[in-house]
């Protein structure tokens, strides 16, 4: 009894030190500033990125960590995406497709759970692959702030959309007006305004995409990123996107 006491003890002085720690490594949301109009920072970010060869995109692909992979028919809006021996075949805008395990079709229960799955995990990876793209996004609200080294960031909030809406985005932008990273005060992650690099820049159909990011706490890289304006760009054909 004693025994158990002492280690529910050590339990929570554990748990009461990780929050310590946590706290000491947040940082505070930076505040707005008077000066450029958020929505010109924007324009000149996206124009440093080549937003309008985004725009035209038409098949993107890579594979994010944890063995996620991504096909991505960009004009249609359909996505292919498969991790371990599971395969979601999904229409983006409707939500729904067909869903695969072990190459057998799934249905019921088991379609919904793949499918609900595979949109988490494009919420989430898609996010890390082309954020700068979604800083207008319907739901969205920008602000120019001021960042502890005295340059101005901008300040993205997702007030609705994805699985995470309430997430704040700070963006750390060079002389160009390109993104060299971002801080995060998102509700998954115990500590607030984590900042995380931005880099390895690939062009991809005439557009900038990072494909490397680095913090503190993690580091990882996007691998077999290609793109283009045919499905012969990346490694698909038709048949990668049929929903039937």
């Amino acid at each position: 009894m004693k025994l158990l006491k002492r280690l529910g003890i050590l339990l929570v002085l554990l748990v009461l030190l990780g929050v310590g720690c946590f706290k000491a490594m947040s940082k505070k949301m930076p505040e707005s500033v008077n000066g450029e109009n958020a929505s010109v920072v924007a324009d000149k970010m996206w124009e440093s990125l080549n937003k309008e060869a985004w725009d035209t995109l038409s098949y993107l692909q890579w594979e994010f960590m944890g063995g996620h992979k991504y096909k991505w028919d960009k004009k249609n809006n359909l996505a292919n995406i498969q991790w371990g021996d599971n395969e979601v075949i999904m229409d983006l805008d409707a939500y729904e497709g067909k869903a695969l395990k072990g190459g057998v079709v799934q249905e019921g229960d088991k379609k919904d759970k793949l499918i609900s799955k595979a949109w988490s995990f494009w919420c989430n990876d898609s996010f890390w692959m082309f954020a700068p793209f979604k800083i207008k996004d319907p739901g969205t609200a920008l602000d120019v702030v001021s960042l502890e080294n005295g340059q101005t960031g901008l300040k993205v909030s997702y007030e609705s959309g994805g699985v995470t809406p309430g997430d704040v985005y700070v963006w750390h932008l060079d002389e160009n007006y390109r993104p060299t990273a971002y801080q995060m005060w998102v509700k998954i992650l115990p500590v607030k305004g984590l900042e995380v690099s931005w880099g390895d820049w690939k062009d991809i159909g005439g557009a900038q995409l990072a494909t490397a990011h680095k913090s503190s706490m993690m580091s990882f890289a996007m691998k077999d990123v290609k793109g283009g304006h045919s499905i012969d760009d990346i490694d698909a054909t038709a048949q990668s996107f049929n929903l039937q």
